[in-house]
């Protein structure tokens, strides 16, 4: 037990180091640790993971704009939709989602069983953005054609539901958003996607307010040592190739994705 306990806190601070590391993917592991290694339920987790997250991102997001990396105004425009999206299903949609969702001949789809999948879905997603080689990303080239407002306040509404319902900060879709979309220079995608996640995540906590029983000490330990991490973080980034690193990691978050999905498919018993 000790030694899962001490193995949940490493991988909390690597949730913050990995984002001071490549500004984005830390926020993907969050629920994954709280479930695992904490043992925490999977819908309290997203709400735990909303705090810890948006904290985390918040701290990021300072240093970033004490740089001059922040665009305070695209983050607000872009978190307009996002930020909405969040609070509305943190407030409304969570709370009426049913313990059992359905039956599929003798298979019972329950809430518990929906959420972990869903999350491995979007870890696999995650990781296929970080691996694969985005050519426009890494040379920096960017949209001249001007923003396209419709299809960035439907990003904003799908990064706020993926937010909202799985605690999830979706910065591999922020950040290719905020590049070729808007035309930010990839500095300035990371930071102003720090600012967004923060946005989205803290104001979902909000959202989640009254719902649940909230362990206060545990989670400001947890975001304690995860802001710890992306401190860290932003140090070891100037020494470390961010590149190399983000590929590593993307392998790593698909077998966890991966994992997740036998584990829960095949492995277990149904959880009630």
């Amino acid at each position: 037990m000790q030694m899962m306990e001490i193995l949940a806190y490493i991988a909390s601070a690597l949730i913050g180091i990995s984002l001071g590391l490549i500004g984005g993917g830390g926020s993907i592991l969050t629920v994954p640790v709280l479930v695992y290694l904490f043992g925490l339920n999977p819908v309290l987790s997203t709400s735990y993971s909303l705090f810890i997250v948006g904290s985390t991102s918040l701290v990021g997001a300072i240093n970033s704009y004490r740089k001059g990396l922040v665009r305070i105004k695209t983050a607000l425009l872009f978190g307009l939709s996002s930020i909405t999206t969040v609070f509305l299903t943190r407030r409304y949609l969570i709370p009426i989602i049913p313990d059992q969702l359905l039956m599929i001949g003798g298979f019972s789809v329950t809430r518990y069983l929906a959420t972990m999948v869903l999350f491995a879905i979007l870890m696999i997603a995650a990781s296929l953005a970080m691996i694969g080689d985005n050519n426009k990303l890494k040379s920096g080239e960017t949209s001249k054609k001007g923003v396209h407002i419709p299809r960035l306040l439907l990003t904003g509404v799908a990064i706020g539901l993926a937010t909202g319902l799985l605690g999830a900060g979706g910065g591999f879709l922020l950040i290719p958003t905020l590049v070729l979309l808007i035309g930010l220079p990839m500095k300035e995608a990371v930071g102003t996607s720090l600012l967004i996640i923060a946005l989205n995540s803290l104001i979902g906590f909000i959202g989640d307010l009254g719902h649940f029983d909230i362990n206060w000490l545990f989670l400001l330990k947890i975001t304690a040592i995860a802001i710890a991490g992306i401190i860290a973080g932003e140090a070891l980034s100037k020494q470390i190739s961010g590149q190399k690193l983000k590929k590593g990691f993307g392998w790593f978050v698909l077998m966890m994705g991966t994992y997740i999905i036998v584990k829960e498919l095949f492995l277990k018993k149904q959880t009630p």
